[in-house]
């Protein structure tokens, strides 16, 4: 079996750590990974250092250029770079754990998803805010809805390529700058019939930066993942519809902001509140026709 594994990169020193993580995977019989690295920066300036970082963790490279400054043309390199039964995903910024890869391909096998998510747990600086550390705001999981995995995260993640093949699926380069390119790609995976799993003992570890080590950071991405569920209600949900999807998520973030009041005293309780309604906030906003945020 044949299996890609995708680092999208853009001027990050610490994809180094990834490849090495990469290079010390305890692969099961009869499967052969390659690594695919693309690059997003305007220039090819960091392929030396990628092509000697992959060679000192022993792991097969092909590297791709591709430019410029938009995560979804470096996902959609990925894409086109494949040709294993599987692509895998993981950020230029985490590192998996040795088993990462075979408990996705594991629970690939055994439900025989087309893709399977693992969780990213988050690693936070000393000086990070007590209350944030409290919350674990920036780990990573999947969300069920009805006992179902709706829509993924490419952070750590692996697909199975005739899925996607067959649907014709890309990374809407739109959503490059702006996030949200993966739930989308995940929802129209779902939407077609295709089917998700979770693979828990499938870790990598993701530092987190002092830069969104806030409140701030965390109710801007919530804003914006919001912004990216509107959109698909709004292909869904027309005229007096799409007025009641305006209420309803306009009456969830009421709710929300209730439950923020009520847990003052608990910074971390507060937050999740906050955070939560941020992302309704988002829906209304996008629903309402308001310009789309830019994360990135």
């Amino acid at each position: 079996m044949n299996v890609d594994v995708g680092v999208c990169t853009f001027r990050r020193a610490a994809v180094a750590e990834t490849l090495v993580s990469l290079g010390d995977q305890r692969l099961p019989d009869g499967v052969v990974m390659r690594v695919v690295v693309a690059d997003n920066d305007e220039t090819n300036e960091a392929e030396g250092r990628i092509r000697a970082g992959a060679e000192a963790a022993g792991v097969a490279l092909t590297y791709v250029h591709a430019p410029s400054r938009n995560i979804s043309l470096a996902r959609n390199a990925c894409l086109d770079a494949a040709s294993g039964d599987f692509l895998a995903f993981i950020d230029d910024d985490e590192t998996a754990t040795p088993g990462w890869l075979a408990a996705l391909l594991a629970e690939a096998g055994r439900g025989g998803w087309d893709a399977v998510l693992g969780p990213v747990k988050a690693v936070y600086e000393a000086e990070a805010p007590n209350w944030l550390v409290a919350g674990d705001f920036h780990s990573t999981a999947p969300v069920q809805v009805d006992g179902k995995i709706l829509k993924g995260y490419a952070g750590n993640v692996l697909i199975r390529m005739d899925a996607v093949r067959s649907r014709g699926l890309r990374f809407n380069l739109a959503l490059g700058r702006q996030g949200g390119e993966d739930d989308d790609f995940f929802y129209r995976l779902t939407d077609t019939g295709g089917t998700i799993g979770y693979a828990p003992d499938a870790l990598a570890y993701e530092p987190v930066p002092a830069g969104r080590a806030s409140l701030q950071w965390l109710l801007k991405r919530s804003f914006r993942t919001g912004q990216t569920h509107g959109a698909r209600l709004e292909a869904r949900h027309h005229g007096p519809a799409k007025i009641a999807q305006i209420g309803v998520a306009g009456a969830k973030s009421g709710v929300c902001l209730a439950g923020a009041a009520a847990s003052v005293l608990s910074p971390a309780r507060r937050s999740r509140w906050l955070v939560r309604g941020s992302m309704h906030a988002g829906v209304v906003a996008r629903l309402a026709g308001l310009k789309e945020l830019q994360l990135y």
